[in-house]
């Protein structure tokens, strides 16, 4: 189902689907280590879900030709849609997100099928954590800092954001290199979510500049959302 829908895109969103099965391990790993390609689970929990089942058959990636469209299929989900770019154009970013999945939907709704949607959960995912809007906004930014201060985490919770390391859930951050993103997927709208994360990220770099210059950030702590 989805590959015949991916293959139909054009213009910018045009690209190729390629098989685990058929990358070498050295191809596998280049592309896990440029943040492209989910590597095989680990952990006991997603192992005992039967994720890791019969890998790495009916497992594989689409991308755009210039890398910033991206589908991981049968990874967690069957589908995970990920616009992505270096530099800090979020609204370029969530536009094509937006315009991808538009396209990706229409193209299952005429084949009769659609996402799983709940009028009270929204969208169903695998992960409980995911229900709702199931979008995940986020950056990599280095907060050397920031980072090591104690109040970094109290800072997060009241921006309602979430760190981890940039390798992915239950990784440490390396360099100081964090992945910033909402913590939340119910009870707001994905425009939302986005502007979240933008207008969090805006004072994490302020209080960045203020630590590396030695003075306080506590006039900076936000109120909690």
């Amino acid at each position: 189902v989805s590959l015949p829908a991916l293959g139909s895109l054009d213009g910018d969103l045009k690209g190729k689907y390629y098989a685990l099965r058929n990358m070498t391990d050295a191809e596998q790993q280049q592309l896990i280590d440029d943040h492209f390609l989910f590597d095989k689970p680990v952990s006991p929990l997603l192992l005992a879900s039967g994720m890791a089942r019969d890998w790495p058959d009916a497992r594989g990636i689409w991308h755009n030709d210039n890398k910033t469209f991206l589908v991981w299929i049968n990874e967690e989900d069957h589908l995970r849609v990920i616009s992505m770019q270096k530099g800090g154009n979020m609204k370029e970013v969530f536009q094509r997100f937006c315009t991808g999945l538009t396209k990706i939907e229409s193209l299952f709704k005429a084949k009769n099928y659609e996402f799983m949607w709940n009028p009270h959960l929204g969208y169903i995912l695998t992960c409980p954590s995911n229900l709702g809007t199931g979008l995940r906004a986020g950056v990599h930014i280095k907060l050397p800092h920031l980072g090591k201060h104690e109040k970094f985490g109290e800072v997060l919770k009241r921006l309602r954001l979430q760190k981890r390391g940039t390798g992915g859930v239950d990784t440490a951050a390396v360099g100081g290199v964090f992945d910033v993103s909402n913590a939340d997927r119910l009870g707001f709208s994905e425009v939302e979510l986005v502007q979240m994360v933008v207008d969090g990220v805006k004072l994490l770099i302020e209080m960045e500049k203020r630590l590396e210059q030695g003075q306080s950030i506590d006039d900076l702590m936000p109120a909690q959302k």
